[in-house]
């Protein structure tokens, strides 16, 4: 097999010594292979890192070409335009087709384009699901479609196939890395408390002021605030408080975005530490300290999870973050706080 080249079915036939038609049987899960067969087959496609063109498969069928329906929030956010190049490039590699939809935060919209896909035969979709009810989605599960959830987990659904980000631990680093700096004021500013990510992203927050032994003032904690601007309104009371809070946690781009704003006219400099990477982070002085993660690697695992044909029981997937620091969120608590 020459460097580079994709291993196909035939390289698999091969490398275990049994005809194509045996390899195509145990790929496509049909009876009458022995086991011990079919360990080898496993064992070459474990070696070789063989993946099955899911489109190629349905075409052989007699099926039409794959195409992938992915599902978001707002393809506009900068986030959300680059989990579609990646699921866009991950799909490639299996000559699969992806289309779009954005349900502008409505969950009504949301089920429509889902809806929509699903009878116009997209039946294997990526969701980044709204804070919304999903349980009616389980009887069009149950009849064929297949749905792989990204970023959050869907409400209403408990068995289901999800690829999440490490979202406690995310938020948890962001607060340890404001507490070390002698921050105990730190303010949080996210969007909808419902969604899963920014549940977990605030249980993490919290957890790491618990064991450090300081009380989370109620007052800093706001959430439902999707824009920057409604971001930069909230920033601005906060400060404007008469005990103010010396540090920012913001759990997406755009609340990070927003205290940039609210920061532009101000003499003050709070620490700030923001969860998501943005194009512009590094650009600002002083830079933007994130928790950051792999955006391809969360694309191409949803992508892996939706064509896996293997498995019986629902999976989760965990992409990992760090805390990049670039400035904000190293400048020191100067003042005393009571």
């Amino acid at each position: 097999m020459t460097p580079n080249r994709r291993p196909t079915m035939a390289d698999v036939a091969r490398y275990a010594g049994v005809s194509l038609k045996t390899v195509s049987r145990v790929v496509n899960q049909e009876p009458h292979v022995s086991a011990a067969v079919q360990r080898r087959v496993l064992d070459a496609i474990t070696a070789l890192g063989f993946r099955r063109n899911e489109a190629a498969s349905r075409l052989a069928r007699g099926a039409s070409m794959l195409t992938i329906g992915l599902i978001m929030e707002n393809i506009s956010n900068e986030y959300y335009s680059r989990l579609a190049k990646a699921v866009e490039g991950a799909a490639a590699e299996h000559d699969a087709l992806v289309v779009f939809g954005s349900y502008e935060e409505l969950p009504e919209r949301e089920r429509m384009l889902i809806e929509s896909m699903y009878s116009r035969g997209v039946d294997s979709l990526i969701v980044v699901p709204s804070a919304g009810d999903h349980g009616w989605l389980a009887e069009h599960l149950a009849a064929g479609l297949t749905a792989v959830f990204v970023d959050r987990t869907p409400a209403g659904l408990p068995a289901a196939d999800v690829v999440l980000l490490d979202d406690m631990r995310g938020g948890r680093i962001a607060a340890e890395h404001l507490l070390a700096r002698g921050h105990r004021r730190v303010a949080l500013l996210s969007d909808d408390a419902a969604l899963s990510s920014v549940h977990e992203r605030a249980l993490g927050f919290r957890a790491a002021f618990d064991e450090a032994g300081v009380p989370v003032d109620e007052r800093l904690i706001v959430s439902g605030v999707f824009d920057p601007w409604r971001v930069a309104q909230e920033a601005t009371r906060l400060l404007d408080l008469a005990d103010p809070p010396t540090a920012f946690f913001a759990t997406n781009n755009r609340a990070a975005i927003g205290i940039l704003q609210a920061l532009r006219e101000r003499a003050e400099r709070p620490a700030y530490v923001g969860f998501d990477d943005f194009g512009l982070a590094d650009v600002f002085n002083p830079g933007v300290t994130v928790v950051r993660y792999d955006t391809a690697r969360l694309g191409r695992s949803a992508v892996d999870l939706l064509l896996d044909r293997s498995r019986r029981t629902p999976r989760t997937i965990r992409v990992p973050v760090e805390l990049v620091a670039r400035g904000s969120g190293e400048i020191p608590c100067l003042r005393t706080v009571s």
